[in-house]
């Protein structure tokens, strides 16, 4: 089941992500699609206040970012795409904690997760969009690989 994601509503539940960043969407669109790749999902992800030049739809693996315009909301945007998805917004769902957007989308038959459940499983340690996972190598055996494997000098 793929996702429609509140973008702004995630940033603000992740622990490592703040949308004071510049980069914070950027940074959002990077973890959603690495948790996409590991669970074979696809997501849309709506930010709204794009910049300017930034508006418009743009995709990144398994997942579709969509910047809305100054003077439209991503509420707005979130909401005309579960009517244009008619019946098939019943096999999407919605991620938000966003009490209008969740309205919107059990309106059209969504499922929801709220964004700090979502947020969680982003976070779970071990997961590729997660925190690094610990090396399962014994002390000195990364330099013995590199030693064996790695690049040779001149």
């Amino acid at each position: 089941m793929p996702y429609i994601v509140d973008g702004h509503n995630l940033i603000g539940r992740l622990p490592d992500i703040h949308l004071s960043e510049i980069d914070d969407e950027d940074r959002l669109i990077e973890r959603v699609a690495a948790f996409c790749r590991v669970e074979r999902k696809r997501a849309e992800i709506f930010f709204d206040r794009a910049a300017p030049g930034r508006s418009g739809r743009f995709r990144q693996g398994p997942v579709t970012s969509v910047f809305v315009p100054s003077g439209e909301t991503a509420d707005a945007a979130i909401a005309r795409r579960l009517d244009q998805l008619k019946k098939d917004a019943r096999n999407w769902t919605v991620v938000s904690s966003d009490a209008a957007v969740q309205a919107s989308a059990r309106n059209a038959g969504a499922q929801v997760l709220p964004s700090e459940n979502f947020a969680g499983r982003l976070n779970t340690p071990g997961s590729a969009s997660g925190p690094e996972k610990e090396s399962n190598l014994a002390e000195g055996e990364l330099e013995e690989w590199l030693r064996l494997f790695g690049e040779e000098d001149g």
